[in-house]
């Protein structure tokens, strides 16, 4: 973590959780029963998912609206303690004229749809930092490399923190110009190796549509999200120095990528 957290006082906290129902509020039909969101995250993995009671008292999935997307994710910055670290998972229930009832995990495994990755995990004790004492042991299992193909395939770190608003801290030296356009040039040109149709926020612009390919790409050595290129292309924002020096040292050009090489960048990043 490169900065410290502006922690929230419990009024903040209340107040952001009822801004979250107001705007989800807005983004369903009208005469709901309950609403209900559950926020899982593990470093810069996120998961949100949204279920909203109706008239008929029937409970249906909805898209969680990115707004409340952020506003969950700023909350979960805000309740960072130093040494302790800050929750990992939290349900939040939204009925007609009450509070938010809310509940939060910060020791246990949440119940991910997919579990991130080891990058994910180690992510999670650098970007809110733990005393030893309060790393559970299931956690710093996560964080460690799984396997020979974890070690060996390596991932760069997107950004470098969270500010207190839950958005990313960079602090990078800037590329020239020049330089710019081929690691970027490098960073396309390698192969997919997974995608997903879908679209994630764009974490420097978040109240803007989903616009991050949900993609990874390997060039035999390193296995980056989309997220990286993304935000090389749109907000200047360098890839992970490591990165960038592995790049420079290949000459800016990026090798064949047999399909051995691409099973191992699978396997790391799922």
């Amino acid at each position: 973590m490169n900065q410290p957290f502006a922690p929230l006082t419990p009024q903040q906290q209340w107040q952001i959780l009822a801004q979250a129902g107001q705007v989800l509020a807005g983004a369903v039909p009208p005469g709901w029963r309950q609403m209900r969101a559950e926020y899982r995250a593990a470093g810069r993995h996120v998961e949100v998912d949204v279920a909203v009671v109706g008239p008929d008292g029937v409970a249906r999935p909805v898209p969680p609206p990115p707004p409340v997307v952020q506003l969950l994710g700023r909350l979960r910055a805000g309740m960072y303690q130093p040494g302790r670290g800050t929750w990992l998972a939290a349900v939040v229930v939204f009925d007609p004229g009450r509070p938010p009832q809310v509940d939060y995990v910060i020791d246990h495994e949440p119940r991910w749809r997919q579990v991130p990755p080891p990058i994910g995990f180690a992510d999670e004790l650098r970007f809110f930092p733990r005393a030893e004492e309060f790393v559970p042991a299931w956690l710093r299992e996560r964080a460690q490399p799984r396997s020979e193909v974890d070690t060996l395939m390596r991932s760069p770190r997107v950004y470098d923190g969270l500010d207190s608003d839950g958005r990313p801290i960079v602090r990078r030296e800037p590329l020239a110009p020049e330089e710019r356009a081929r690691v970027l040039a490098y960073l396309e040109a390698a192969p997919v190796v997974l995608a997903a149709r879908s679209y994630a926020v764009d974490e420097f612009a978040p109240e803007e549509p989903p616009s991050v390919p949900l993609n990874f790409r390997t060039d035999g050595h390193w296995v980056w999200p989309g997220a990286v290129t993304h935000y090389l292309r749109e907000h200047g924002v360098p890839p992970d120095p490591e990165l960038v020096a592995h790049i420079r040292a290949r000459g800016y050009v990026v090798p064949e990528v047999g399909e051995q090489a691409r099973d191992r960048a699978v396997a790391a990043v799922t």
